[in-house]
């Protein structure tokens, strides 16, 4: 239904219906794995049609997608018990992964909302369903 993102008291980016997309970029991530990322975020059929069932993609419904910066779903937890980011890309790749990623989603004419990479943010979600998924590249 809506979400939006906070960096010390200030709303950075907010939408309206569409799709709170946390992101997450690995050490072997390049041009591939963003251009399919963008392709299945963009066609996923998950909001529903007038027969109630999972048919629409954001494209189909107009919505907005809300992308935040999440090296945190890198973190391993298999062993021991401090999380292990090492297949996390470096924050300077990162971030130039992040920003063109965001490039590419607006070039195919979504609205695109964004986060603050590196801030501390603050993250509010009303999550209509609720669907949550895990979508990773191939």
């Amino acid at each position: 239904s809506r979400a939006a993102v906070t960096v010390d008291g200030e709303e950075v980016g907010g939408i309206g219906p569409g799709l709170l997309v946390l992101v997450a970029m690995g050490r072997e991530d390049g041009q591939d794995q963003l251009e399919w990322m963008k392709r299945k975020i963009l066609n996923l059929r998950i909001f529903e049609d007038e027969q109630g069932k999972m048919n629409r993609s954001v494209l189909d419904t107009g919505g907005s997608l809300l992308v935040v910066s999440q090296f945190t779903l890198y973190g391993d937890c298999r062993r021991g018990n401090r999380p292990s980011f090492s297949s996390a890309a470096p924050p300077e790749r990162a971030a130039q992964l992040y920003e063109q990623f965001l490039q590419e989603l607006r070039g195919a004419g979504v609205t695109v909302a964004c986060g603050r990479f590196q801030a501390m943010m603050e993250v509010s979600l009303v999550n209509q369903g609720p669907v949550t998924l895990i979508v990773s590249s191939p």
